[in-house]
């Protein structure tokens, strides 16, 4: 058999040939996040997205505010006080994600990452085969040596904090998640086990199955804010029915008194027709 041999210049086109191929295999699955915050009126609120082969894959809106303690020295120089931060999250924060289709998770940085929020998010099937996707876990990593908001740290560094076994926002699939009302969550950090809370107000998040381009699905809305809603209308409800029972029933008095008129009136002495 004749050995096969390749000269120098067609074994340069040929690896040209494959890396060309990863290349574009790379670039068919590149994912990249946007910052749409700019298209939001409300101040507060920032508007992220992750985008797969230039379409939406993953896309939220929300505002966020942390409360997080963190340790200072006495002025006795020996003791350790807590002290306790608030912020909130920036709308010209940094934006990575990724996206599958049961498991999606978003990454927001700010301040040269000395601050990261990591959402992870899930899909699963639940009773009767009714598929939903959650938030699964929520991580928070902070540097308390940044001064704008930790001032005279202890011990200043990098922490990170964690929820645990989380199932929030539970959402059927298919569908946004739509809530006004403030989501709180509490997240133990590594910095002492201290609890760092994160606050979501003003929210719209979808991880999968987004049919149009930076445009969310059919909203599914909070518990909260559907009874918000009913204790709003209740007030309004009750004060009509209110109104009705009244005109009801002073149309039936109305018409009582009328047939009571109408209606040949006897004398009460009746003594005067026994003598006739």
């Amino acid at each position: 058999m004749g050995r096969l041999g390749f000269s120098t210049s067609e074994s340069a086109r040929l690896l040209r040939s494959v890396f060309g191929v990863l290349a574009l295999s790379v670039a068919l699955a590149e994912q990249e996040g946007e910052n749409l915050s700019g298209l939001s009126n409300n101040p507060d609120r920032a508007i992220f997205a992750v985008r797969e082969n230039g379409t939406t894959c993953l896309m939220v809106e929300f505002a966020v505010k942390f409360l997080v303690p963190y340790d200072v020295l006495a002025l006795n120089g020996i003791d350790l006080i807590t002290e306790q931060t608030s912020f909130t999250l920036p709308r010209g924060a940094e934006i990575e994600g990724k996206c599958g289709s049961s498991e999606s998770e978003i990454h927001i940085t700010w301040k040269n990452k000395a601050y990261t929020l990591r959402i992870y998010f899930s899909k699963e099937t639940r009773n009767k085969g009714v598929e939903v996707w959650k938030i699964s876990k929520v991580q928070f990593i902070y540097d308390t040596a940044e001064p704008s908001h930790f001032i005279n740290a202890y011990n200043p560094g990098k922490h990170t904090a964690n929820t645990h076994r989380l199932s929030a926002l539970v959402t059927p699939a298919g569908r946004s998640y739509l809530c006004a009302a403030q989501q709180t969550l509490t997240l133990i950090s590594t910095d002492h086990q201290k609890g760092v809370t994160v606050s979501m107000s003003d929210i719209q998040i979808q991880p999968f199955d987004i049919t149009s381009d930076f445009i969310f699905s059919e909203p599914y809305k909070c518990i909260t804010d559907q009874r918000e809603r009913l204790e709003e209308t209740l007030p309004f409800v009750l004060g009509i029915i209110l109104v009705l029972i009244i005109v009801i029933t002073l149309t039936v008095y109305h018409f009582h008194l009328k047939l009571t008129a109408t209606q040949p009136q006897l004398p009460r002495d009746r003594s005067m027709y026994k003598n006739m």
